[in-house]
This record gives C-alpha cells, structure tokens and sequence, in this order.
C-alpha cells in the first residue's frame, strides 16, 4: 500500500514500539500503588512528564495526560465552561474545527444553556484576528480556535487572536494543536489550554496531552480519583505516558527536516497534478501547512475516487477521518463557500518524510486514470 494519509494516523515509530514492548514486561505495576513497582512505574511516568514539560518549555503540572486530542479537547473546552459559567455563559469558535471540539460546543449549546458564536472563515479557510474581537462580548469566558485545520491545512495567527481574546476579554484561549504538534512553533506563553495527540505523530494510538496552564480552573469531566492532580480519574496508562516523551523527542528532531520533505512534495505534487488533470481545484491555501493539500478531481466523487484509488493500493481520505463515515461532506469545506459540486469532490492528500517522490507521481498517474476511466460514465 501506498499511503498518503498521515493526517489521519501514522505508523508509531520503530524506537517507540521497541521501548513499550520492554516496559510491557517490568513496569506493569499501577502508578498509583504504594508497593516498590507500583512507585517505580509512577516514577517512570513522571520523569516523562518532566521531560515532556522540558521539550515544549512548559511547567510539568501543566501537563495532563489523556486518552488522546478528542478526551482533551472535551476536557479543556465542557471543563473550563462548567468551572467558569458564572461568569458568563458565552462561548466562541469557529464553523471548521474538528468534531471533537464542535459537537462540545453543540453539546453545550444545546443540553447546558450556553451561547455560541460560530465564526466564518475567509476564502482560504482562516479565521482572522478581527472576527474573533468582533465577536468578542463582556460575558465570553472561552474562545477555542484550532491552528492548523485537519482538511486543509491552513494555519491560523494563533498570536495575533491570542492577542484579541487576553487585550479585549477575559476569556480563556484554547488551541486545538493536533496538526501543528512537533510541526510548527507552538506558542505556550499565549495559549491557556491545548490540545495534542500522539498517533499524529508516529506514537501510540490512546495516548495524548492536555496543556492547562496553571492559573486556568477545570472542572474534571471522569471522576474517581486522584491520577493527574485529580482532574482526569482511573487507572493511568503509564506506559502510554512513559513512552510519549520519546514520541515527541524523536518527532521534534525531524521536524525541520519533515517541514523541508513535505514542502517539496507538496509543491512537485500540485505542480504535476495540474499538469496531468484539466480542471482539478486546489482546496488548500497556498500558505498552508505543508504536509496537507487538499483537492477536487473534476469528473469524480470522492467515494468513488476513493474506492478505485483504495483497489489501486493507495490510502487517502475525503475529509476528517473521525467524519468520514457521514454522507454530509466536509463542514470545511461549506464554510469556505465551495461549491457542493467541489465539495463531493474533493480529497485530502497527506504527506511524510517517508514519502517519495516516485510515489507522488504514481498517484499523480492514478489519479489521472480514475478520472479519465469514472469520468466518462
């Protein structure tokens, strides 16, 4: 198979696999019993969160250790509303997050007696600085923007709207930091709350971060003890958290060389995609993140597309993974004011280091196929 879906899920690196395996056979104590294995494996842990803490230069009780980026987003998003609600009960976003963070709001909204303010995005998929202090009001308490968007990669100025919600509110900042996590610059010192996984970024699947800084008050959403200073009860996933601070190591030291990879990629790709395909529309900014291009194929829907490109060996997807079983389309897309038509249409291509360029141009060969073979039924 050839993959081009690392936005989805990546496979967990060699060292990370290899280092799990052997914690498997020691260090199976539960971290919060007093016996010397139990301390052991409870020491291990925090010695990962330290070195997590010293990686993104945050404080270790910052750092919360969860399920992954959908218990996280939950988490700083229902936790900081319910905490907060007396100071008001206004919340905003915007219409292109993920659906972790989007049916929060929806759930808020609709069950708790919230009120949210959707944002547009331009014609490029961002949301801008000023639409967020346009919507800002006396009673918001929270604002969750994400910073690069899973369907097309545009980045938002996480800075500059940071800027607008802590100059002309109160309210809370949270950044859904799935995509840009060991990718982009992230800037803790603006943000209050954060979102990051670890599948995205060659580590293990049920493992993820919550950044809470110090001074910002959650309410835990899983009640029942004491694990991660009593804000996300049950049993800990030790060797989960144990083997995340090498998962993030090793992605940050290729991230400079991933970022280099995938913009070559992703320039070679559009360059030879138009070139091959009359018609075909990029959906991406230019200004994109570079390991993300979405695109819409002229003459074939995406659940065609992908069906033929899946019997053909390659994985790509249509839009979020966590999405992909609805008939809706994608919400990004819509909210950029595409068409319907380009919208049954598009698919999201996603690259790696460890993707080639003799792989680009064999998809760029396939998808020229499928098109000229589905497009004329």
């Amino acid at each position: 198979m050839k993959y081009f879906d690392y936005t989805s899920t990546t496979k967990p690196h060699p060292e990370v696999i290899s280092t799990y395996t052997k914690l498997l056979q020691e260090y199976y104590g539960n971290a919060d019993s007093l016996h010397q294995l139990g301390q052991k494996t409870h020491k291990l842990m925090e010695k990962s969160r330290a070195q997590i803490a010293q990686l993104l230069s945050i404080y270790s009780d910052e750092i919360i250790f969860t399920s992954g980026a959908s218990e996280a987003n939950n988490t700083a998003i229902k936790g900081y509303a319910f905490a907060n609600q007396h100071k008001g009960k206004h919340l905003i976003t915007s219409k292109i997050e993920h659906s972790s963070v989007r049916e929060c709001f929806k759930q808020l909204e609709q069950v708790f007696g919230f009120e949210v303010t959707y944002l547009d995005v331009d014609e490029t998929g961002s949301v801008t600085k000023e639409s967020v202090e346009q919507a800002l009001r006396k009673d918001t308490i929270l604002v969750s923007i994400m910073h690069v968007n899973n369907e097309t990669g545009a980045i938002h100025d996480i800075v500059g709207i940071s800027e607008a919600v802590h100059t002309k509110s109160r309210a809370c900042f949270h950044v859904d930091c799935v995509q840009s996590f060991t990718k982009l610059d992230i800037p803790f010192d603006k943000i209050d709350l954060a979102s990051m996984s670890a599948h995205k970024i060659y580590g293990l699947k049920g493992s993820g971060l919550l950044y809470k800084k110090r001074n910002v008050t959650i309410l835990p959403l899983i009640n029942g003890g004491q694990q991660e200073m009593g804000l996300r009860g049950g049993t800990s996933s030790a060797l989960e958290n144990i083997v995340l601070a090498k998962t993030i190591r090793l992605a940050l030291e290729q991230k400079e060389r991933m970022r280099e990879h995938c913009e070559k990629l992703r320039c070679y790709f559009v360059e030879q995609i138009q070139n091959e395909i009359v018609g075909v529309c990029i959906n991406s900014p230019s200004h994109g993140i570079a390991n993300i291009i979405n695109i819409s194929i002229p003459k074939v829907t995406s659940e065609v597309m992908l069906n033929a490109l899946d019997q053909r060996g390659f994985c790509v997807s249509a839009y979020s993974t966590c999405s992909s079983k609805t008939k809706k389309g994608s919400h990004v897309l819509a909210a950029m004011g595409m068409s319907q038509e380009r919208i049954e249409r598009a698919i999201r291509i996603s690259f790696s280091l460890h993707t080639t360029f003799d792989e680009v141009d064999e998809l760029v060969a396939t998808l020229k196929e499928i098109n000229e073979i589905y497009g004329t039924k």
